[in-house]
């Protein structure tokens, strides 16, 4: 079951398509975070959501915000796809252990290997204030949750 709305996100530590640790408790205090899980890189409806995160996001710096997408790809392979994109913002390797943080946070099929399109919306005090998940197919709707970020 995924993780729901008033629930203290899980923290983690990954490293980016750089090979730099990232730790979500670092945004704590500073910053808001929209927490994008994606199965894969590469694929047609990742690429366009992630692409549709790249090309918007003044809407999240400009609610204090800061993106992060994570699949279960290695990291050599979100370099690559970022780079082939222009994605600017972290894309985090939840490779190994395979989709421990998917399973942290409730949106790792197992059936699949992958993470399904989860969504967390978390203020600087690290709560979950507004989440969707949706199937592997199913695009999400970028509006919805710079809606939410204006609630905060």
């Amino acid at each position: 079951m995924a993780i729901q709305v008033g629930d203290k996100a899980p923290d983690f530590e990954l490293k980016d398509n750089h090979g730099a640790a990232v730790k979500l408790s670092d945004f704590r205090g500073e910053k808001n975070v929209v927490l994008l899980f994606y199965p894969f890189a590469f694929t047609g409806v990742c690429t366009g959501e992630l692409c549709e995160v790249r090309d918007n996001l003044p809407k999240f710096a400009d609610r204090d915000t800061q993106v992060l997408a994570v699949s279960n790809d290695s990291i050599h392979t979100l370099r690559v796809f970022a780079e082939q994109e222009g994605l600017e913002y972290p894309l985090l390797s939840d490779f190994w252990p395979h989709g421990e943080v998917s399973r942290a946070y409730g949106v790792f099929a197992e059936d699949k290997g992958c993470a399904v399109r989860g969504t967390f919306v978390i203020d600087k005090e690290g709560v979950v204030r507004w989440t969707v998940v949706n199937a592997l197919p199913d695009a999400r709707d970028l509006g919805e949750y710079v809606k939410a970020l204006d609630t905060l």
